[in-house]
């Protein structure tokens, strides 16, 4: 009985901290330094990438050393060349990658964990792609889809398309593309890709994909979130399948959007969640 009631309680806790999960998402990436020992930690990176991203890094990893530190990402997607920046960063740095929602200690004696039950969508597969090492914990949701105008995301078909428009998502996709290989990913994540239109779901990587795109390098989570003192730094959950479905708006995220009153030099696709208000327009 008392184990019924604590599994019941850990259901119904774990159901919270996802919809709060969702709204954090929805917000512009934020860095977070999680310390768990004085020699043990990790940075939490929650939210979507806008052109403030790489600059917001920055100012991160001047106040500590990020080398061969590990970024644990929880995030909907963002701008493609803005998160080709924030990437090469994690690769600069020796970064290690993973998918992963932190769970902040509730009590003294608590120290914080990482939940595997967490999202990275449309351009966060790239940023994961950034990592030196990459783990995916069976748990977590990796989803894909083209590059696209997020501007005119919510009815793609009906929507009209300039030249102009069509010149950028094409100089983006290879950007993309070139990132991909540089950062040692196979074409076969473009494949699948560029496959997704915007009135689809989002394709969600199976196991097989994840190795067979070179997402996934290790299968060890000790390679990406050591313990540390004997302590297991991951919160163990059950089957990725057991809140699938509980919010349909996760299920497709516009994977492009375009500042039309911009130079096109400086307009670049960028993935935006549904509902959400747009970030700061693109420099």
């Amino acid at each position: 009985m008392g184990a019924v009631l604590a599994t019941s309680i850990t259901m119904m806790s774990n159901s919270a901290r996802a919809g709060a999960a969702l709204e954090e998402r929805k917000l512009p990436m934020r860095f977070d330094w999680v310390a768990c020992e004085p020699n043990c930690g990790w940075v939490s990176a929650v939210g979507i990438v806008t052109g403030d991203t790489p600059k917001d890094f920055e100012d991160f990893a001047r106040e500590r050393d990020l080398t061969g530190a590990t970024i644990v990402l929880d995030s909907s997607g963002g701008s493609v060349n803005d998160a080709i920046t924030v990437g090469r960063r994690f690769r600069g740095l020796k970064m290690r990658t993973t998918v992963g929602s932190t769970l902040r200690a509730s009590r003294a004696n608590d120290r914080p964990r990482v939940s595997s039950e967490a999202y990275c969508e449309s351009m966060c597969v790239f940023l994961l792609l950034g990592g030196a090492t990459r783990y995916v914990p069976d748990a977590a949701h990796v989803r894909v889809h083209q590059i696209w105008m997020g501007d005119r995301a919510d009815d793609a078909k009906a929507a009209s398309y300039t030249a102009q428009d069509l010149m950028i998502v094409e100089r983006d996709i290879g950007r993309l593309a070139k990132y991909t290989f540089d950062m040692g990913g196979a074409g076969d994540l473009l494949s699948l890709a560029l496959n997704v239109p915007p009135w689809e779901d989002l394709h969600e990587l199976s196991r097989t994909e994840l190795r067979l795109t070179n997402i996934v390098t290790t299968e060890m989570i000790a390679d990406v979130l050591p313990p540390s003192r004997g302590i297991n730094p991951v919160a163990e959950l059950g089957s990725k399948n057991q809140d699938k479905g509980q919010d349909k708006r996760q299920d497709r995220f516009p994977s492009a959007s375009l500042e039309r009153d911009k130079p096109s030099l400086s307009r670049t696709a960028e993935a935006l969640p549904t509902n959400t208000v747009a970030a700061k327009p693109q420099q």
